[in-house]
């Protein structure tokens, strides 16, 4: 082993589809880097499985860079693991020691079914976004952008929202499984712009709807969402998103 590497044990969660129970299998890695990523260190995982003819560990991945959200592990008892404002594919091995045990498991929530390992069911967000995180508008010519005065602060609160990208590691952190800081995020992202407004009232009634289907629990301001979430989404989303709700709710014209 080259100076600097790490032995470590891998405790990683095995499930071969949705009805099989699952179980924790132990791996052994030797000679890790420091300067690997988390998801690095999974690749030379897999790749020593497939050596000794064994079934490689699923798990999701896309980009490595922190903008898509795929890389959703439940890392020592912490959504994208140790590290603050961070997924888990900007993780390093650094952030372990040499002869760690290191514990990984998939999002545990009703709505994120297991699909296989460490991957889980993530489209319930997206049926979340399909009822209403978005605009209608008519094509045509872009509008100049200056011809819409928007206050610094409101696009500044507008751009901190967006910046969700639909991780799901709220939903992991929270006792509850709850799904309302991803949910406040695309609500206020569109709340607080000029372009969101015609839709407003409808869009969060539909969102909020479409998550109580997906089986997402209710909010109790553990404040666990905020805490793990890696772009630092606020608890204030969700606080506008109960007013706009409210809102709504009071003046909807619908039966």
């Amino acid at each position: 082993m080259s100076a600097g590497n790490m032995n470590l044990t891998l405790k990683v969660w095995r499930q071969k589809n949705k009805k099989d129970s699952g179980r924790i299998a132990t791996y052994q890695l030797t000679g890790i880097s420091p300067d690997m990523s988390f998801l690095e260190m999974f690749d030379v995982l897999n790749e020593q499985l497939i050596n000794e003819g064994q079934e490689p560990v699923a798990f999701d991945h896309d980009c490595r860079e922190g903008i898509c959200g795929m890389c959703s592990m439940y890392i020592n008892g912490r959504p994208h693991g140790p590290k603050g404002a961070v997924t888990t594919c900007q993780l390093h091995m650094r952030s372990f020691n040499d002869g760690d045990t290191i514990v990984v498991e998939p999002w545990r929530a009703k709505a994120f079914p297991v699909i296989k390992d460490l991957v889980v069911d993530r489209s319930a967000f997206d049926r979340i976004q399909s009822a209403g995180g978005y605009i209608s508008v008519n094509t045509g010519n872009a509008q100049d952008a200056n011809s819409i005065p928007i206050p610094k602060d409101r696009a500044d609160e507008a751009f901190e929202a967006a910046a969700c990208i639909g991780c799901g590691a709220c939903v992991a952190a929270c006792k509850n499984a709850s799904a309302m800081l991803f949910v406040s995020a695309k609500v206020s992202q569109l709340s607080l712009l000029p372009q969101g407004q015609p839709e407003r009232k409808l869009r969060v009634e539909r969102m909020v709807a479409q998550m109580d289907e997906e089986g997402f629990g209710s909010c109790t301001n553990t404040g666990a969402c905020a805490a793990e979430c890696p772009k630092e989404i606020s608890l204030e989303h969700i606080a506008r998103l109960n007013r706009e709700y409210l809102g709504a709710k009071l003046t909807s014209e619908r039966v």
